[in-house]
C-alpha cells in the first residue's frame, strides 16, 4: 500500500527543486493523497474479489452435497460482495472533485485515510473469516447468515468514509459560497 507520508522518500530531484516553488508542494502532496487513495481502494477491491473463489468452490460443494436449497442465501451474499467492490472501485479516483481551487481541510483528509486504513484491516478478517467458514464444517445457513453480516458492516464502514468525504464536499460548497458539485 501507499503511504501519502512515505512519496518524499520516493522522489526524484526534479520533484524536490518543484517542491520549492509556492503553491507546488500543496499540489504535490494532493496528487500522493489521490494516488494512495486509489491504490488502496483498488487493492481491497482486489482482495475481496479473490475471496469469491473460494465462495465458488463452497457453492460447488454445496451443488456436490445436494445442499441445493441453501445456494440461494450464498448466491445473495455473492451478489452483495459484488456490488461492495463495484463501490470500491467506481469511487472517483482520489478526493479531486474538492481540490479545484479551495484549501481542503487537511485533517479531514486524515480522517479519510485513517477510515480507509481502518477498513483494510476489516477486509483482511473478512475474507479470513470467509476462508474459514467455507473450508471447515460450517452451516450453510450460518456462512450465508455470517457472511451477510460481514459484508453490511464492511458496507457500513464505507458509508462512513463518504460522510467524511461529504463533509470536504461542504467544506467545498461554503469555501466558495456556492453549491458543491
Amino acid at each position: 500500500m501507499i503511504d501519502p507520508e512515505r512519496h518524499a522518500e520516493n522522489r526524484g530531484w526534479i520533484e524536490s527543486k518543484l517542491r520549492n516553488i509556492p503553491g507546488f508542494r500543496g499540489y504535490l502532496e494532493k496528487e500522493y493523497r489521490r494516488e494512495s487513495d486509489y491504490t488502496l481502494r483498488a487493492w481491497m477491491a482486489d482482495l475481496l474479489q479473490k475471496s469469491k473463489v473460494q465462495l465458488d468452490t463452497y457453492s460447488r460443494t454445496l451443488v456436490e452435497t445436494l445442499q441445493i436449497d441453501d445456494l440461494p442465501a450464498v448466491e445473495r451474499a455473492r451478489a452483495r460482495l459484488d456490488q461492495l467492490m463495484s463501490k470500491i472501485r467506481g469511487d472517483v479516483r482520489g478526493y479531486s472533485a474538492f481540490f479545484g481551487f479551495v484549501k481542503v481541510d487537511e485533517q479531514r483528509l486524515d480522517a479519510v485515510y485513517d477510515q480507509d486504513m481502518a477498513m483494510v484491516i476489516e477486509v483482511e478478517q473478512f475474507v479470513s473469516k470467509i476462508g474459514q467458514m467455507t473450508s471447515g464444517q460450517t452451516p450453510a445457513k450460518q456462512v450465508s447468515d455470517e457472511l451477510l453480516q460481514g459484508i453490511a458492516e464492511l458496507e457500513q464502514h464505507y458509508s462512513k468514509r463518504h460522510g467524511i468525504l461529504k463533509g470536504l464536499a461542504d467544506e467545498r460548497s461554503d469555501t466558495a459560497g456556492g453549491t458543491a458539485t
